[in-house]
């Protein structure tokens, strides 16, 4: 999907043929100016990224942003012919703070939709991908599938920072559910090692997605590959993800929006999803 490499090209072809049949052998620097008359200018964006949430936005072996998320905002990039986003990879505070003060045009960290980051970020229409959320769990409680078999046995969840929007979904869960709620302890670090501590058994288990699972557990390079087998993912939601812009760019915002629909509905978002999560979540959203 080359879409702003062959805009230009054509964009540059269309300017060449009217140069020659205007002004035939004129001096070049007409030519020069007409032809910067007709370019396009181009905004540079900022774009961050969390360097470590592999496969979802993560530096490669060779130092290269890659990861669905990103790998979807490079898709952005190609379609708009105005932008050219610069990608940084940086920490998930960092990516908060520098989008919210300017620092970053937008920041993408398979972030879920929250009201509270509605006051420091602006969210777009289209969201940009879809996360599973789901429990980790030892394998004799295998039988645990959701937020309400957890709280009904009464089971300790690993911390979750407040910040977080796993906070939000068990809090909105326990809201709705005053008399079965999963006690829930709000962390200091955002992004706390769950998997360890449901391996160690300092909790019975701990909210995470499918994506960090898949990498941490059941992939062959994974930190907790030896333990595949005494562990479980249960899936209980599939979730909206977005990026977050600086509330200034409206305009930008607005056409990512206009990229990403059509990108998605190019089917290029599912092949991202299932080269890098092994299946696409799509099918599953409206489930």
């Amino acid at each position: 999907m080359k879409f702003k490499r062959l805009g230009k090209l054509l964009a540059v072809g269309v300017a060449s043929v009217s140069i020659l049949a205007a002004c035939g052998n004129s001096e070049s620097d007409t030519t020069s100016e007409a032809t910067a008359e007709t370019k396009p200018e181009v905004q540079k964006v900022k774009v961050a990224f969390a360097q470590a949430a592999k496969p979802i936005t993560y530096v490669d072996e060779n130092g290269e942003p890659a990861g669905y998320d990103v790998d979807a905002m490079k898709l952005v990039d190609e379609y708009l012919e105005d932008y050219e986003f610069e990608f940084v990879p940086t920490t998930d505070e960092d990516l908060f703070i520098g989008v919210e003060q300017g620092k970053y045009d937008v920041g993408v960290k398979n972030a879920f939709f929250t009201e509270e980051r509605t006051e420091s970020f602006l969210y777009p229409q289209e969201f940009i991908g879809l996360s599973s959320a789901g429990l980790v769990l030892k394998a004799d409680k295998a039988d645990v599938k959701n937020l309400s078999d957890f709280a009904s046995a009464n089971y300790t969840l690993a911390p979750i920072a407040a910040s977080s929007a796993q906070y939000t979904i068990v809090a909105d869960y326990n809201e709705a559910n005053p008399n079965n709620q999963v006690q829930l302890e709000a962390g200091e670090e955002f992004n706390l090692d769950v998997i360890q501590w449901v391996i160690e058994v300092r909790v019975d288990g701990a909210i995470t997605i499918e994506a960090i699972y898949a990498a941490q557990v059941l992939n062959e390079e994974g930190p907790y590959y030896q333990f595949k087998d005494d562990l479980v993912y249960n899936e209980f939601s599939v979730i909206k993800t977005w990026p977050l812009f600086n509330k200034k760019h409206t305009e930008f915002a607005a056409a990512y929006d206009q990229a990403i629909a059509e990108i998605r509905a190019s089917g290029e978002l599912s092949k991202l999803m299932e080269h890098y999560y092994g299946k696409d979540l799509y099918p599953l959203l409206n489930n």
